[in-house]
């Protein structure tokens, strides 16, 4: 089980998260993109992930962790039951998206001469 103030907590760990309102529920974002929202009322949290990590999660998970049912869901959005997922989990499932929405920089190798 994630409680809600660990969802905040290990969403504003990553550097230059920001918490902001979206809609009806808190959104948690990284240079002005979601990846990541937190809906109370339901206590499920909703993630941007990379297909093949929403396929992994899903997979292994099917019943806590499943894609959002229509479009968004093909787009990589994928629901977290906050009741049954465990921490390690959900950690790890919140830094795939974090990744997918801001992955790395590539750093350039300037060739010698």
């Amino acid at each position: 089980m994630v409680t809600v103030a660990e969802v905040k907590s290990f969403a504003l760990a990553f550097e230059n998260a920001a918490e902001l309102p979206h809609f009806e529920v808190t959104s948690f974002r990284i240079n002005k993109k979601i990846f990541a929202t937190l809906n109370i009322k339901e206590n499920r949290a909703c993630l941007k992930l990379s297909l093949i990590d929403q396929d992994v999660f899903s997979t292994t998970n099917a019943n806590i962790i499943f894609p959002v049912p229509n479009a968004w869901g093909k787009q990589g959005w994928t629901l977290v039951d906050l009741k049954k997922v465990r921490k390690s989990v959900f950690k790890d499932a919140l830094s795939c998206a974090f990744e997918n929405v801001n992955p790395p920089k590539k750093v350039s190798k300037k060739k010698s001469a």
